[in-house]
C-alpha cells in the first residue's frame, strides 16, 4: 500500500461565507465522513499555521495584513464572491500551514504523496486581492516555499474548472515552476487562453488547455496522456503540486463538464506515473468543487489510487482513451502551436 498522508482538520470549518454559499463548510464535513471508510490506510498530517513571511512568499505585505484585520469585523466583503468571518484569517493561515506540512513530509521523504484537505481553497488569490472564494493562494505559496528547501523545478496541475489566474500570474516569468491548466472557457475568471504561454524568461512554462462544456473522463486523459506528459517529461520536475479542484464533475452546480469519480481516480493514476517517471512526490490541495455527495466521492477514488487500495489495468485504458482520441485531436494541435518552440510534441 502506497505511503500518503491527509490533511485534515475541524477548524477548517470555521471559514464560513455565509449561507447558501457555494464554498461552504458541508464540503469538507461530507469529505471528512466520507474518508471515514479509509481510516487506518493514511497517515494523519496535523496543519499549523503559516508564518507571515511565508504567506508574503507570493502575497503583498500590506494585503496581508488588510485580511488579518477582517478578524475584527462580523462579515466583510471582499469581492463580489468573497467574504470573510471573524475567523477566516487564522483558517486561511492554517490551510496555508496544512499544505506546507504535507510538503515537508513529502520532502524529507516520509511520505510519497500527501493530500491537504483544506479550504479556503487558493488558485485564484492574486498578491493583492482576494477572489473567486479564495484568500491565499495555497499552492503557489507551496511552490515557493519548496523551492526555499532547495527544489529547482516544480510543476503545479490543475485541474479544477475555473482557471487558476492567480497561480499562472505567481509564476508569469518564472520558468523554474511550470503551470499547467485544463478548465472551462469561457468561463470565470476569464483567464486562461491557449495563447497565454507566460513572458519572459518564462515563456512556455504555462501551459493552458481552455475547454468547451462536456467533456468527460477520457477526454482529460487524453489531454494529460499527449499534452501534459511530454512536457512533464521533458521538464523533469522534482515535485508535482495539484490544485484538485472537484467542480468537473458531471453532477456539479456550477459546470459544464462530465468527469466521473472514476475519471478522477484515472488522473490520480496518470499523475501519479509521471511522478514515477521522473522519481518525484505528488501533493494535492483541495479547490473547488460544490456537489457536495460528489466531491466527497471523488475525494475518497482519489485517496484510494493514492494509497494503493485502486489500481487501474493501464493497457486496458489506454486502447479506450485512444478510440475517443479523435474528439480531442484537433483541440490540442491548437494548444501545442504556440508551444512548440519550446516543448518536444513528436
Amino acid at each position: 500500500m502506497a505511503n500518503t498522508g491527509i490533511v485534515r482538520d475541524e477548524r477548517y470549518m470555521e471559514h464560513d461565507m455565509g449561507p447558501f454559499h457555494p464554498e461552504s463548510p458541508q464540503r469538507l464535513e461530507a469529505i471528512y465522513r466520507a474518508l471515514e471508510e479509509l481510516k487506518g490506510r493514511y497517515e494523519e498530517i496535523p496543519p499549523r499555521h503559516a508564518t507571515h513571511e511565508e504567506v508574503a512568499l507570493i502575497h503583498a505585505p500590506s494585503y496581508i495584513k488588510r485580511i488579518e484585520a477582517t478578524a475584527s469585523s462580523p462579515y466583510v466583503q471582499l469581492d463580489p464572491d468573497t467574504a470573510t468571518c471573524p475567523r477566516t484569517y487564522e483558517v486561511a493561515l492554517l490551510a496555508v500551514g496544512g499544505l506546507l506540512e504535507a510538503v515537508d513530509r513529502v520532502l524529507e521523504g516520509r511520505l510519497q504523496s500527501a493530500f491537504a484537505l483544506v479550504r479556503p481553497p487558493g488558485h485564484h488569490a492574486e498578491r493583492d486581492r482576494a477572489m473567486g472564494f479564495c484568500i491565499f493562494n495555497n499552492v503557489a505559496i507551496a511552490a515557493r516555499y519548496a523551492q526555499g528547501k532547495g527544489l529547482e523545478r516544480i510543476l503545479i496541475v490543475d485541474w479544477d474548472l475555473h482557471h487558476g489566474n492567480g497561480t499562472q500570474h505567481a509564476f508569469w516569468e518564472d520558468p523554474s515552476v511550470l503551470y499547467f491548466s485544463t478548465h472551462q472557457f469561457p468561463y470565470y475568471p476569464g483567464s486562461g487562453h491557449w495563447k497565454e504561454i507566460g513572458g519572459g524568461k518564462g515563456k512556455g512554462f504555462t501551459v493552458n488547455c481552455p475547454l468547451r462544456v462536456g467533456h468527460d473522463d477520457r477526454d482529460y486523459a487524453n489531454i494529460f496522456r499527449h499534452h501534459l506528459r511530454p512536457i512533464a517529461l521533458k521538464f523533469r520536475p522534482q515535485l508535482i503540486l495539484v490544485s484538485a479542484g472537484f467542480d468537473t464533475y458531471h453532477h456539479d452546480p456550477l459546470g459544464g463538464m462530465k468527469v466521473t469519480e472514476r475519471g478522477f481516480a484515472r488522473l490520480m493514476d496518470l499523475v501519479l506515473e509521471m511522478a514515477q517517471e521522473t522519481s518525484n512526490p505528488v501533493v494535492l490541495t483541495l479547490e473547488g468543487g460544490y456537489h457536495v455527495q460528489g466531491v466527497a466521492r471523488s475525494v475518497v477514488e482519489v485517496v484510494r489510487r493514492l494509497t494503493g487500495e485502486v489500481n487501474f489495468d493501464r493497457d486496458q485504458l489506454r486502447e479506450e482513451e485512444d478510440e475517443a482520441f479523435g474528439r480531442v485531436a484537433e483541440t490540442l494541435e491548437k494548444f501545442r502551436e504556440p508551444l512548440r518552440p519550446y516543448w518536444d510534441f513528436d
